[in-house]
């Protein structure tokens, strides 16, 4: 009964550290895009294209780790119960 606790905290802590690693990296991505920009205003149009490919890939992973998340409470979980 207690692998099942832990299958419910390793999800937990997948999700929650995928949304902090992606806030993280974020803000990091949005503060280098306003550096760039102030230092050569002429490529703020190229720079932003760049941060907005970017910020697709780096909300991939979030999504990837609910995924295995919800794979571990859906389809391990209720294995480990019965």
């Amino acid at each position: 009964m207690e692998a099942l606790g832990l299958v419910y905290v390793a999800s937990a802590l997948l999700i929650g550290l995928g949304a902090l690693g992606t806030a993280i990296g974020f803000g990091t991505l949005g503060g280098k895009l306003l550096e760039g920009s102030a230092r050569q205003p002429e490529q703020a149009p190229a720079l932003q294209g760049k941060m907005f490919l970017m910020a697709g890939l780096l909300d991939a992973v979030p999504m990837i780790g609910v995924g295995i998340a919800m794979y571990l409470i859906f389809a391990v979980a209720p294995g480990l119960a019965g």
